[in-house]
């Protein structure tokens, strides 16, 4: 791999060479005892939906411009969850999608098993809202197909009553629809492939309820259930509504807010029956910077009203919970977390990674048995003011509130202005660099405050380098505070100056990850082969 002259880099985000395991080494909300912690995941799977199929649960969550996009997780118990597939390989239009568009694209989904089949319901908040299907849960998923076109018609939820008829609940969002805060039920074929009717207004949350959003669409003891969150991602608050008639009129009840605990915003999510019977709700919190993390809560019927989590006082508004008994599900089960790591030796790279947009096979190869990453430098396009607007980006979700990021590359620039860096992205963003100047490489450390307003990088470090190894590290501590360091032996580190402040994203938390970047239109463009990322 390494010739005499090629220029090689080691870049290392932390101390530790440990290989990947299944677990965490940051967050399990197993605690190995009967019981967990919440949140079962402390990174931004937002507008979460879950369904369980014998003894299996799958979780399926929002990606919007991400890709491959609509994550679909695994678990045995509610608890232990890992990623097992994506049910968009890439994201129609393919065309509008091969460019940044974030905020738009996969909005909150819906996953229903019927007929030996996964459907998942999505919404493009321009264009209507998609339908796919597998009949695996792992795929191949069909070419989404509109089962209604139009702006904003968002977080569809279908439901086929007793004699077979179809219905689909759904949201507006105001910056396309120009309404908000309605939900409306309509019918769609029998095969739930095509909406039939107009819309029919079942709720309208204006007066007490605002933003009412995100509706799930159940039915039970001959009641019709729309459980729906309202007040905002940060503040809001959860309802349950419910009728005799699938087209109302609906009673509704706040059945879950934040009360005396410090989970804010709790709320949309999906209601979940294990096999013993018991009843759980799985929602998000804002959390800013580290996204829309997901709670479980425990839940029970009363007076054919879900209440969810605890409820002291017995007025059914319940309150969640930080620790609980685990579900009920039979057995115990080993203890597993979403995969943050990749070593690189397998063909495929791992199922944490998304690119910015929909990605072009040129960007980066896996090598399997060569055992790394090949990243090629690839152009910046000529509209971009900044790395927001670059598709080219391999970014996962922040994994906790704390941990260090590592990353071992190998790094051969052909032209000047080639770089390879590891960054923390949002709409502010930073990273630390290596950079090919005119007469040397450089190691460099830029932030761009406010990049999603086109604002201009601003290069803090500018450090000739006479070594062909490096270490560098990204530490991410309480309250998304980023410190970035280097070495020249791997043990005494030199701290860079500053500390950046990690934002989200647009309706996404922050992400870290890696880039590899030219200015020049080439027939050969230099590249990065890294050998090992590490979440620690």
């Amino acid at each position: 791999m390494k010739t005499a002259t090629a220029i090689v880099l080691t870049i290392i985000v932390s101390l530790s060479t440990s290989a990947q395991t299944s677990t965490s080494k940051v967050w399990v909300a197993d605690n190995a005892n009967g019981t967990y912690k919440n949140p079962i995941l402390h990174a931004d799977y937002s507008d979460p939906d879950v369904i369980r199929v014998g003894d299996d649960f799958y979780l399926v969550s929002s990606s919007f411009d991400a890709v491959p996009g609509l994550p679909i997780l695994h678990s045995r118990d509610l608890v232990n969850w890992t990623i097992i597939a994506h049910a968009l390989r890439r994201q129609p239009p393919y065309d509008v999608f091969a460019r940044v568009q974030h905020g738009n694209g996969a909005w909150a989904p819906a996953i229903r098993y019927r007929d030996n089949e996964f459907y998942i319901y999505y919404p493009d908040p321009d264009r209507g809202i998609y339908l796919t299907k597998a009949k695996s849960i792992r795929g191949p998923w069909s070419e989404p197909a509109l089962v209604e076109a139009g702006a904003g018609l968002i977080d569809p939820c279908p439901l086929w009553d007793d004699d077979g008829s179809a219905y689909l609940v759904h949201a507006y969002a105001g910056t396309r629809a120009t309404i908000k805060s309605i939900l409306v039920v309509k019918r769609m074929n029998a095969e739930g492939t095509k909406v039939i009717s107009d819309p029919v207004l079942v709720f309208d949350g204006h007066d007490d309820h605002p933003t009412v959003e995100g509706p799930k669409f159940h039915k039970r003891n001959g009641y019709y259930y729309i459980f729906a969150p309202a007040g905002g991602v940060t503040a809001g608050w959860q309802l349950a509504l419910r009728s005799k008639s699938v087209f109302g009129p609906y009673e509704h009840k706040v059945v879950l807010h934040q009360g005396t605990t410090t989970i804010n915003g709790p709320h949309q999510g999906a209601w979940v029956t294990t096999q013993r019977g018991e009843d759980w709700f799985v929602h998000f919190q804002d959390k800013g910077a580290y996204g829309r993390i997901v709670h479980l809560q425990p839940m029970a019927w009363k007076n054919n009203w879900p209440v969810m989590g605890t409820d002291d006082n017995g007025d059914g508004n319940g309150e969640p919970v930080l620790t609980f008994k685990k579900p009920n599900v039979g057995r115990t089960y080993p203890i597993a977390t979403p995969q943050e790591s990749d070593e690189f030796n397998s063909p495929h790279l791992g199922l944490q990674w998304q690119w910015q947009a929909n990605p072009d096979q040129r960007w980066a190869m896996t090598s399997g048995r060569l055992g790394y990453l090949r990243m090629n430098a690839v152009r910046m396009p000529d509209s971009a003011k900044n790395l927001w607007d670059v598709p080219a980006l391999l970014l996962q979700k922040f994994p906790a509130e704390k941990f260090t990021a590592t990353a071992k590359v190998s790094f051969k620039p052909r032209f000047e202005k080639d770089k390879f860096g590891l960054i923390v992205m949002g709409m502010s963003y930073a990273y630390v660099a290596i950079t090919k100047k005119a007469d040397a490489l450089y190691l460099t450390h830029s932030t761009c405050i406010d990049a999603n307003k086109g604002r201009a990088e601003v290069e803090q470090t500018n450090v000739k380098l006479t070594e062909s190894t490096l270490y560098f590290r990204i530490s991410v501590a309480e309250g998304a505070a980023c410190t970035f360091s280097y070495s020249v032996d791997g043990s005494t580190f030199t701290t860079l100056p500053g500390t950046f402040t990690a934002v989200a994203g647009q309706w996404i938390g922050a992400k870290v990850g890696m880039f590899c970047s030219s200015s020049t239109l080439t027939n050969d463009s230099g590249y990065a082969n890294v050998d090992w990322f590490r979440i620690e």
